[in-house]
């Protein structure tokens, strides 16, 4: 696309996506009021993308709620993946919905302008020859910065910044200069760029996340920490500053903040795939079997129908489900488990899909069967279905070890992980996240050799018979795999009283009690609880004072 194309109105090519035929006559009966005759309408994303193989659009008007297949938003990241629409295309977003959700999620997709439902011609003619002009003005920048020369971006909005003639359109061009210097990583000249610009009283939004941003990355969060609290406060800015948070702790390695603030980040914008992995990827860091689980359902959700689609979505959520019932106790655990049942049986019966993914499913359906406690069945698929090498997915890898691991085979779910960890060694592929994920996997699955549902019933049956070193062994070990889940807490602390009662409690475990007394007293416990707690730390009292 070049500059000339945006000049003549008549010969615009201009894309309406919505599936109202009202709204799409509003829009081209403005747009014919305004010379531009070449219009094309789809009621769907299929023959919206259709229309973008054939024909270059100048404009595309897409409405969020496509819903005859994809909604907009994942029609939007679909056509700006396959540059049908680029930083040169002029792209508006409609939506009757302004919810906050909606409105971040548009923003992550970076239109022209927002248009919200019910339209009336008028509002068409006076908002889009404004965008328009932008466009055409700007044009040399946006092309730059489209080709990622962000250098020569910078030295086009300089020039226009010189010419006085240009002063309305000064806001958008020092927005993007910023934008470049952020891209080149120049982020001591970009905090002073914007600093210059919050003195000269430009206290927009874009100006104060572009300021934090740069910050951030030079590790000065102490600088700026009122400063976050007041963006945090903020409708317009609150998603964007958890964003990068989360991207800050990632870095600093202090994942379990980082996952903190990706989650709040998320439940403001829920519709990022990339955003809901990197949610999967901490939630497994951070053992939150819960978070694990609910994130891979809504990966599998917001991904339907998209670029993102894939089956292996799906499976993933049998896999965390497996995951999370393993640390459940058994009414809620077979709950889980049904509703795995029911997805992966839906999987199996996609007879391509089932051809193409036969392995991944029969390890699924071995872990399956383990977690119903119908070893023999597990052990047959695995004896006589399986490989014990390697695949190039790290996943699949993973999953595998799982499944050895569960069924007591711990020399050869070692041996696989080792497998594993170099395999990401010589790839370099994986995340930071991912990569540590891995590491803790390893660790965990070579010291302990059962699942947390396993150690809490060895922890029960060891309790009934007095055992009460042997109960605290397990118990410790499944908190260390599941160190949110507040029952375990509590079950050390009523092994702690029982072992009290026999002898003095020596240095290692007054350490512990003290330990799970300083995480419950954080945690938001239920009132059965609560009392529980309230009743140990009674019993206790003389260790814990």
């Amino acid at each position: 696309m070049e500059q000339e194309e945006l000049t003549a109105l008549n010969k615009l090519n201009v894309l309406i996506i919505d599936d109202q035929i009202l709204v799409q006559n509003v829009i081209k009966s403005a747009l014919f009021e305004l010379g531009i005759e070449q219009v094309k309408c789809a009621e769907n994303a299929y023959y919206a993308l259709r229309l973008c193989e054939q024909t270059t659009f100048h404009v595309v008007i897409c409405a969020f709620n496509v819903q005859s297949d994809k909604d907009g938003f994942h029609l939007l990241e679909e056509l700006k993946f396959k540059r049908h629409v680029t930083k040169c295309t002029v792209l508006i977003f409609l939506s009757a919905e302004t919810s906050e959700d909606l409105v971040n999620s548009i923003v992550e997709l970076q239109p022209d302008d927002f248009w919200v439902k019910p339209l009336s011609s008028k509002h068409v003619q006076n908002r889009l020859p404004v965008t328009l002009e932008v466009k055409r003005t700007l044009f040399n920048v946006y092309q730059a910065i489209d080709r990622q020369d962000y250098s020569k971006a910078i030295y086009f909005a300089e020039r226009h910044l010189l010419n006085t003639g240009l002063t309305k359109y000064h806001l958008q061009m020092k927005r993007l200069k910023g934008e470049c210097l952020l891209n080149l990583r120049e982020f001591a000249e970009a905090a002073r760029y914007y600093d210059n610009l919050l003195k000269a009283q430009h206290k927009v939004s874009w100006v104060y996340l572009g300021y934090i941003k740069a910050l951030l990355q030079q590790d000065k969060l102490a600088d700026i920490q009122e400063l976050l609290q007041q963006l945090t406060d903020k409708t317009d800015t609150r998603f964007a500053t958890y964003d990068m948070l989360a991207h800050y702790y990632i870095g600093k390695e202090d994942y379990q903040q980082a996952y903190t603030e990706i989650k709040k980040a998320s439940r403001l914008a829920p519709r990022n795939i990339e955003r809901n992995k990197r949610v999967l990827d901490l939630a497994r860091l951070n053992h939150d079997h819960a978070g694990q689980y609910h994130a891979t359902i809504a990966m599998a959700k917001f991904a339907k129908n998209s670029i993102h689609d894939s089956p292996l979505l799906r499976l993933n959520v049998v896999r965390s489900a497996i995951d999370y019932a393993t640390t459940l106790d058994k009414a809620d655990s077979l709950k889980v488990l049904n509703q795995a049942e029911l997805l992966l049986t839906e999987l199996e019966k996609q007879l391509p899909l089932a051809a193409q993914l036969k392995e991944q499913l029969l390890v699924v359906r071995a872990r399956l069967h383990t977690a119903r406690e119908e070893r023999p069945k597990a052990e047959g698929i695995v004896d006589n279905h399986l490989s014990l090498r390697p695949t190039t997915s790290v996943e699949d890898n993973l999953d595998k070890v799982k499944a050895l691991h569960e069924l007591g085979r711990r020399e050869e779910a070692v041996t696989l992980i080792d497998a594993i960890k170099r395999q990401i060694a010589g790839t370099g592929l994986t995340n930071q996240v991912v990569g540590k994920y891995i590491e803790q996997e390893a660790a965990e699955r070579t010291a302990v050799h059962f699942t947390p549902q396993q150690l809490n019933r060895m922890a029960v049956e060891f309790f009934k018979r007095n055992k009460f070193k042997a109960a605290l062994n397990s118990l410790e070990q499944a908190y260390s795999l599941t160190p949110n889940n507040m029952n375990v807490a509590l079950n050390i602390l009523k092994v702690l009283v029982a072992m009290q009662s026999q002898a003095p409690l020596d240095e290692g475990c007054t350490a512990l009690a003290k330990n799970i007394r300083q995480q419950l007293s954080y945690a938001e416990l239920q009132s059965e609880q609560h009392t529980l707690f309230e009743h140990y730390q009674q019993q206790l009292q003389s260790v814990l004072t």
